[in-house]
């Protein structure tokens, strides 16, 4: 585009990239009824695990630490192969019900927005998804990704805690029916098991659900699930 003389506004054609995302999400915000689920969950025990463990590896020869998202892919494909209702997609025929829990995973480019898929996170160790997530999210960047990479996902997850976001509501990914929202984890007041006042570690998740094929109660379990896990987060390493 010509350049803009001071004060003036210069227009910039879209990319094709985010020509692309502003037709899906338009698309889903109006075809798809969204609500949301909202739930608080203690990350102490979460970042008490992850410091553990990475104090253990950084012994190795080529340590590979854990990140805080890391827990929350192991969390949300364990969750989602406890729930199946929630790793379902809305057709004209009928609900497609997924066998396999292909973790789709929002990562930030410089144009615009793309969603590498770890297929079949759901039999994944916490090692191996946090290998997979952060070689997908760099040659993401590097605009490496092939179209069987970023295709294919039947949930996703967003996570914008390290930007200091508390809390969002994403919007579905078509033709999915849920996408999860993370926030930081954060430190505020709280009341413990004996009524006193301590200084917690708090995360909020945020559950967007396509109302056709998700209820309200199911959505409620998949979080529940969630929350479940992370707080008694030896779970994640079975």
């Amino acid at each position: 585009p010509a350049e803009a003389a001071p004060g003036e506004s210069r227009l910039s054609p879209f990319s094709i990239m985010r020509e692309q995302i502003g037709a899906r999400l338009l698309a889903s915000k109006t075809s798809i009824p969204h609500y949301y689920l909202s739930i608080e969950v203690d990350a102490a025990p979460l970042l008490a695990l992850r410091a553990e463990l990475n104090e253990t590896v950084g012994a190795l020869p080529s340590p590979e630490k854990f990140s805080v998202n890391d827990f929350f892919l192991k969390a949300t494909a364990e969750a989602a192969r406890r729930v199946p209702e929630v790793n379902v997609s809305w057709e004209k025929a009928g609900i497609r019900q997924y066998q396999a829990v292909h973790l789709a995973v929002a990562v930030a480019v410089p144009d615009g927005l793309i969603t590498p898929v770890i297929r079949n996170a759901h039999q994944k160790s916490l090692r191996e998804l946090a290998r997979e997530a952060k070689e997908l999210a760099a040659r993401a960047r590097e605009r490496k990704l092939k179209p069987e990479e970023y295709t294919g996902g039947t949930l996703t997850l967003s996570n914008l805690g390290m930007y200091g976001i508390e809390s969002f509501s994403a919007i579905i990914n078509p033709p999915q029916a849920l996408i999860l929202a993370v926030g930081a984890v954060t430190k505020k007041p709280v009341v413990d098991g004996n009524d006193r006042i301590v200084v917690g570690q708090r995360v909020h998740l945020v559950a967007s659900c396509d109302h056709r094929i998700i209820d309200g109660a199911i959505g409620a379990r998949f979080l529940r699930e969630i929350q479940g896990l992370l707080e008694r987060p030896l779970a994640l390493l079975l």
